[in-house]
């Protein structure tokens, strides 16, 4: 005899479908947790994107990266606060570096560090002629200061006007610092908190977790030139492509994963990229 499948039946069923997705996402986060072993992947990251050749288009583009890296860490519910922005004349940026805090930030984006490549038609010509862009992203570890042993005697100090958002005080009182370590001649600067103390502090901050990062690369560097297995990473070698036109794709050049869906990659989805990356174990 068939049996009538009822309303109530079909109730529970949805019911228990919809628990087990819940489940199976609940279960897929734990999984990817498991791949989060390395020294940094808990800490949180500072991420600074630069324009590449190219002018206001290369501008453009690094803002389109900024507000797609701070889309995706509103949907992780991570904390993400601009340090330091140089912004172009005529639109876009041509640098900016963020703090971004939260569970398992830098484990999840430090493969996003390379070069980033876009091509569209361009806004910025009257002819909406094909263009090429390229940013770079770099993705280091926050550290404490406490980790990292700098003399005062290899810093140089300087204060300026900030140029950018922050209001009155801001703009007309030199607030904004810059520190270059002497000896390796990184630079960092902060200009976005409304005291020179804070901006200086912000500042040693990430000179000591660039300083930590650097000291690291060198160690591996060290290691595989005994292995014999050195690979450089250089400008020129994209790890994505975002392609609007003449079609729409955005493919990860390491994995090969791609989606016809650029939009809402820029929007901030990138789950599906950064979990490729994850997962490789690289």
């Amino acid at each position: 005899m068939e049996k009538i499948i009822t309303e109530d039946d079909a109730a529970s069923f949805s019911e228990l479908q919809a628990t087990y997705r819940k489940i199976d996402k609940e279960l897929s986060k734990l999984e990817l947790l498991t791949y989060f072993s390395g020294k940094h992947d808990n800490s949180a990251a500072i991420v600074t994107i630069s324009a590449g050749a190219g002018g206001t288009e290369a501008q453009d583009w690094t803002e389109m990266l900024l507000r797609m890296y701070l889309r995706y860490a509103e949907t992780q519910d991570w904390k993400a606060q601009i340090l330091d922005e140089n912004r172009g004349q005529e639109a876009g940026i041509k640098h900016v570096t963020v703090r971004v805090e939260g569970d398992y930030v830098y484990g999840k984006i430090k493969h996003e560090a390379g070069v980033h490549r876009l091509v569209r038609q361009s806004p910025f010509n009257a002819d909406s002629l094909r263009q090429t862009s390229f940013a770079l992203v770099d993705v280091i570890p926050e550290v404490t200061k406490e980790l990292v042993d700098i003399r005062q005697d290899d810093l140089e100090f300087s204060a300026f006007r900030s140029g950018g958002k922050g209001g009155q005080n801001v703009n007309k009182v030199s607030t904004a610092v810059r520190i270059k370590h002497i000896p390796t001649g990184i630079v960092v600067s902060c200009s976005t908190e409304r005291s020179q103390l804070q901006n200086r502090e912000r500042s040693m901050l990430m000179l000591a977790s660039k300083l930590e990062h650097l000291r690291e690369l060198q160690h591996a560097q060290s290691i595989a030139d005994v292995r014999g297995d050195v690979k450089s990473a250089e400008w020129g070698n994209q790890i994505r492509s975002y392609v609007l036109h003449p079609y729409k794709m955005v493919k990860d050049h390491r994995t090969e994963t791609e989606t016809s869906d650029a939009e809402s990659v820029l929007n901030g989805k990138l789950d599906e990229f950064i979990e490729s990356m994850v997962t490789r174990g690289n």
